[in-house]
């Protein structure tokens, strides 16, 4: 088995050199956390860690993560030696692969896609995530959220001139991009189900190992992005949303053009400086 280090899992920099960390720790969900399904967090929340939002009991301070009265968006901080195979200093070098990462509620974005350099581009701008019942106070139902490159409040310049650094670096060392979606597979948030973890991994298993970049792709219509036809350890009908979806094929259709829709309008924001190719890469209703 191939050891991956951690560098981090929030805030890089990418320079000449290479990537850097610039937070020296994590900051991780801890609903439904268990030593069986992620072992190297749950043995992270140690003294030293901050825990957020959790419901413990008051006697013997065992905590429950499983309980989500409080919110679902129960979190804990912890400094990055605590996790076994951190990479000290969090220093790396260029990346071969770079993993957009999204939590898609309505259930029509694919566990995963291969997108090209106009796309990552698209997607990089959108930064879309969805916000669930629970995560918020008022939030009820799906909603979509975009935040421009991930990190809308921390901007300086418009969204493009990061977008345009983005694929610069991707151009000179040859990096492919990925869009991982861990939300729901099946249908919607309350119908189809969140996407197994341990599928998840397999995906980011098969990107790292170079799998992902040899596969045969098939085009996932109306976002047009390419999506592959078999991943090792991933039923192939979870792949397709097309496949998976638990409903009519109009409800289907309906959910992928509301979420274009959502897509489209949020682009508007950003169209004055946006070149044709990005412009091309979005969804086509």
């Amino acid at each position: 088995m191939v050891i991956r280090y951690l560098i981090g899992d929030d805030e890089h920099c990418w320079t000449d050199n290479g990537v850097f960390n610039i937070e020296g720790g994590c900051y991780a969900k801890c609903i439904d956390l268990s030593a069986e399904k992620e072992p190297e967090i749950f043995n992270a929340i140690r003294f030293g860690s901050v825990l957020e939002n959790v419901v413990f009991d008051q006697e013997n301070r065992v905590v429950d993560y499983t309980d989500s009265s409080l919110t679902e968006n129960t979190r804990c901080a912890y400094p990055i030696e605590y996790i076994p195979n951190a990479k000290i200093p969090c220093v790396g070098g260029h990346p071969k692969n770079i993993v957009l990462l999204t939590c898609d509620a309505f259930g029509v974005l694919p566990p995963v896609a291969k997108l090209t350099s106009a796309q990552a581009m698209y997607h990089f701008i959108s930064g879309y995530t969805a916000k669930i019942a629970g995560t918020e106070e008022g939030v009820t139902e799906p909603q979509a959220t975009f935040s421009a490159c991930f990190g809308q409040p921390f901007l300086v310049w418009h969204p493009v001139k990061y977008a345009s650094m983005l694929a610069e670096k991707m151009k000179e060392h040859n990096t492919n991009v990925w869009l991982v979606n861990t939300g729901w597979n099946g249908g919607a948030y309350g119908v189809g189900s969140r996407i197994s973890l341990k599928y998840s991994r397999a995906i980011i298993d098969a990107i790292h190992n170079g799998e992902l970049a040899q596969a045969e792709f098939e085009n996932y219509p109306i976002f047009n992005i390419e999506i592959p036809k078999g991943v090792s350890n991933v039923p192939n009908e979870v792949l397709n949303p097309s496949v998976s979806w638990n409903g009519t094929k109009e409800s289907y259709v309906a959910t992928v053009e509301k979420l274009a829709g959502l897509f489209n309008e949020n682009f508007q924001l950003y169209a004055d400086q946006a070149t044709p190719e990005i412009l091309a890469a979005g969804p086509k209703l």
